[in-house]
Order: C-alpha cells, then structure tokens, then sequence
C-alpha cells in the first residue's frame, strides 16, 4: 500500500484523536489544593493526565465526567497539595557527586559552627577509608561560618591530620581550596611556581612561602592531574545518588551549570548522554558548557541540542569569586579584616571576556555569567550590552547572571532594561547573612543581598537556587528564606526587608520564572493543558502555610511525565 502524504497526515490525526480522545487518561489527580501557578496563579480541584501530557484541569464533576475511565487511576491527594514540579535553575550535578558522593562532606549547614578541631578531628576519622596511594579528598569548610570566625585552614593544619596521606580540601563556596604538604609535593606545586592564568592563586604569606592555600578553581588543576580517577562505575553511581538527592526535594527540572567542569566537557556531555539513554535520571537536565574548560573553537555541541529530557543550552562564565571567601571582585573594600583595602579581583580583562562570550552568543547560545561582586556585575552587564546592541527584543536571549549578590540599584535597572534574568543564592541571606552583615561587607551592602523586591517591583523575573554543593537543594526552603529573609544565627534578623517578596512571587521563582529562564516554561513550570505531567505532592500548601514554616513541609511525591519517581 502506498502512504500519499495526504493519507499519512489523515492517519496521524485519527491516531491523536486516539491518544487524547476525552475519556481514557492514565491519572486523574483530586481531593486537595491542587496550585497551577498559571498566569492568574489559580487553584483547581482536579488535574488528568494522558500520556505523560496534562490533559484537563479544573473541577472534580468536569475532569472526572470528561477524562475518567475505567483503567484511570484515580488519585485521592486526602488533602495534599498538587503543585508543579520544581525547576532547579543552578545546581553543579557531576560537582557535587564528586564533592559529596565520593569525597568527605565537611559541610555544615547547621549550629554549632565547627572548628578547627573539630574538622581535623573528621578528617583524621576519615582516613581509614583512604587506600593506599589515594588521596583523602574532601569538601565543604567554611570559613566564615567556622569559630573563630575565618578560621582558615593551612598546610600546617592538614599536616596535623597525614604528613604522608596527601590532602585536598576544597571551601563550600568552591572558589577556595586547601592542601598539605605532601598534595603540594606531589603536585610540584612549590614557592616559585607561578600562579595560573584564570584567576587562580596558590597563596604564599608574607615571606613568600606557600600557606596550602589555593584560589579559584585554575589553582585545583595541578593537585587534580595526580588524584586518582574514579571508576565509571563509582561515577556513574555518584551522580545517580545525586540526581535521586535532587528528585526527592520535589525538582523535576534541574541545569548543571559547570558541564566539563571535572572530567571536560566531552567526557561529561557523554556521561549525561548515557544516563539519559537507559532512562535513569529521575529528573531533566539542562545543561551549560563550562567555559573554562572548552578548547578554543569548540563546536562539538551545538546550541540547544538535545531533548525535553536532556538539553544543552549555554555557555557559562565565572566571573569573580565568593564572597563570603573575601573572593568576589567589589568596587569598595571589604569590612574584614578591619581596615582592609582588598577589593577582590576580577577573573578576565573585560576585552577577554566578552570576545569569548560573543563567540558563543552569536552561535545562539544563552550566556551565563557568574558575578558575586559588584565590580563583577558591572563587567557582565557592560559584556551583555554590547552583545545586545541593537536588538530591539533582549528579552529573547534570557541572559543569565548568577547570584547578582552585591548590588546596587543602577545595576538592577540596567540588567531590566537588557531583560537579563538574574538567579540568587538565597542561602547567602540564610547561612551567610549574619557573616556578611557583621563582618564581611557591612549593613548597608549586605540589606542589598539578593534583590528580589527590586525585580518584583520592576515588574521583571528572578529565580532561586542552590548552587549545590554550595548549599543544600531545597525549593521549599528558598521559598521560606526569600519571603521572611531571616538568617540563621542567632538572634535571628531580618536582612533587607525591601528585598522580601509574596509567597506567590517565591513559588514562581521556583517552578514557571525558572522554567522561563532555562526556556523550558513551554513545557513545564505550571499546570496547564498541554504541558508535560511533572508535579510534586506536599504535605500542606505552601500558599497556607506561616513562611517561615514552609521550609519544614515534606515532599510526599515526585512525579515527571505521569510518573512516580522511585527515590
């Protein structure tokens, strides 16, 4: 028989008619909230679903009547709340399988502080699970948030714990790493060793002698090269636990912002390829092309080749360092040490950095610049207004900055008026805003932390994120921190008041603002007719919930195209 494409096309719509003919969804969801997060932020009584696709949302009598059957499965949510799936707009997948999965996880989101005592008292527990010619590897001090307050680590200190073991710290912020002697000699990294280009420092003190001290990730590359490799399946196993760790937190969507920032950027964009071939990822990746890392001409992946399940979608930069780790390049010093002149200091030359970001935005893809400082911001927004010159639609590119945490109100219109779409850190309010009122930056930089009040009044988007490994993945969190902007130590206050926004503004900033920003808000982020089945069932509604409670409510469920997710 021969198909004319007058018949295949007549045959293709009776096989959609088919598929989504009213009466035979899989699912049909009822018996609590369930928030759509659409444009008139409504709340419905049922949700179908057919073929991974919301199909029909509305009352219990019009969804039941229309869509069930007598093979749907009828979910009774007994007074849970039905809600989008979280989209995760900043997260470092393969990073923190590494950081955390395979290596010691020093991190300490809780109080007590540690000390120096009590982290060396860790890593000395650790190193019987070291083997022998490997490395105790680990992650997660904090200096800012250690007693005494900056209690930094030294080669001395990590001697304290193996003269023979090497060691490699690396800071929470990430922008920081430690070393003993022996990782030093083993690395050939000595007094005279110049420091590499990239920003990267191996910290010397006054009389010129390596402190074990490093900065910026270029500086990790020599002690790196002599580590051992993990095994594929050790890999592989790291990042499924991690990939399960983020699913479980209610994210169906999530963008690794550092793909190549390990292993390079083939061997990493394979290692996603694989997962998501045999179907074991429980949530979508977007992922971004770690600048550093791509060899000069790069154009093995194109922009946004891929899928709705795995995509990749730009390119990112890293502009300055950490703030809270005195790194971030600002315009006025530092407040600590007292008296400090130190400013930070930018990672590029402005010419460098926007000759390489304008190669890759005119191939098309999305630009993503990390800048803590607000020097650092400046530079971003100065690269981003020439690559938009004349361009009577900016929004269209979504442009990224990451964190945008020390900022001033001119910055905030400019990156408007470009239609740049900014993504905060809100743990820097939560676990770092204490540090940076007090010490790092003073009062009347830090209220300006993370500016969501000033793009919700400017009538623009932001997101919220973890930066994992940075801070822990928690949507429901971010949530609580943006709307009461509490930090943690105590006596708890309130940074930045200004800055705070809805309940409802905070819920978009974590499931269709984000969407947006990953140009995936055709397909997920709110519960709409047409759109992929990716949802999340909580305990309570967060919409009724005191803020500052919200963070405590439990993630029942995690579904991505009608599925449960098995976590």
């Amino acid at each position: 028989m021969k198909f004319t494409p007058k018949l295949l096309a007549t045959l293709l719509m009776a096989q959609c008619a088919i598929t989504f003919a009213k009466g035979n969804a899989d699912t049909i969801f009822y018996g609590g909230p369930i928030v759509t997060v659409n444009a008139k932020n409504e709340e419905v009584q049922a949700l179908a679903v057919q073929n991974g696709k919301i199909v029909a949302v509305g009352s219990k009598d019009a969804v039941t009547k229309d869509w069930q059957a007598a093979t749907t499965k009828v979910i009774d949510l007994q007074g849970q709340t039905l809600m989008p799936g979280f989209v995760e707009p900043h997260v470092h997948i393969i990073v923190t399988s590494v950081f955390e999965g395979l290596g010691l996880n020093l991190s300490n989101f809780t109080l007590p502080y540690d000390t120096k005592a009590t982290l060396i008292a860790k890593m000395k527990a650790h190193l019987k699970t070291i083997p022998q010619g490997g490395w105790l590897f680990g992650f997660g001090v904090d200096p800012s948030r250690t007693s005494p307050f900056m209690a930094e680590l030294t080669a001395d200190d990590l001697d304290q714990v193996s003269k023979d073991v090497p060691i490699f710290i690396v800071n929470q912020s990430g922008h920081i790493g430690y070393v003993n002697h022996k990782a030093l000699e083993l690395a050939g990294v000595t007094d005279k060793t110049p420091n590499p280009p990239g920003g990267g420092i191996f910290v010397k003190d006054a009389k010129g002698r390596l402190t074990g001290k490093l900065v910026e990730p270029p500086s990790y590359l020599p002690f790196m090269a002599k580590m051992p490799n993990p095994t594929e399946a050790q890999l592989f196993g790291a990042i499924q636990g991690t990939m399960k760790k983020i699913a479980s937190t209610g994210v169906t969507t999530a963008s690794d912002m550092s793909v190549g920032g390990n292993f390079g950027v083939d061997k990493e964009v394979a290692i996603y390829k694989a997962i998501f071939a045999k179907n074991q990822s429980p949530i979508r990746v977007r992922g971004y092309l770690f600048s550093e890392t791509l060899p000069a001409g790069y154009n093995a992946i194109k922009p946004n080749e891929g899928d709705d399940q795995l995509r990749f979608i730009g390119i990112k930069y890293i502009s300055d360092g950490s703030t809270q780790g005195l790194t971030a390049a600002l315009k006025d010093p530092y407040t600590y040490p007292k008296n400090s002149k130190w400013t930070g200091a930018l990672n590029f030359k402005d010419a460098d950095i926007y000759a390489s970001m304008k190669s890759y935005f005119d191939q098309g893809w999305q630009i993503s610049t990390h800048s803590n400082g607000d020097k650092a911001i400046d530079q971003a927004l100065g690269s981003y207004s020439k690559l938009l010159a004349g361009n009577p639609k900016p929004q269209e590119r979504r442009l990224r900055i990451e964190h945008f945490t020390v900022n001033n109100e001119s910055q905030v219109k400019k990156a408007v008026q470009l239609g740049v779409v900014p993504s905060f850190t809100i743990g820097h309010v939560d676990y770092w805003g204490a540090a940076f009122n007090d010490h790092i930056i003073g009062p009347e930089r830090a209220k300006r932390i993370d500016p969501a009040g000033d793009f919700k009044r400017a009538g623009a988007k932001f997101t919220l994120h973890s930066d994992t490994p940075v801070s822990n993945v928690g949507p429901l969190n971010y949530i609580s921190e943006e709307v009461t902007r509490l930090w943690q130590l105590p006596p708890q206050k309130v940074l930045g008041p200004d800055q705070s926004v809805s309940v409802d503004d905070a819920i978009r900033a974590v499931t269709i603002d984000a969407a947006y920003q990953i140009f995936a808000d055709n397909i997920v982020g709110s519960l709409e007719v047409g759109k992929q089945a990716d949802l999340v069932i909580l305990e309570k509604n967060p919409r009724k919930t005191p803020p500052a409670e919200i963070r405590n409510i439990k993630v029942k469920e995690t579904w991505v195209d009608g599925k449960k997710q098995i976590l």
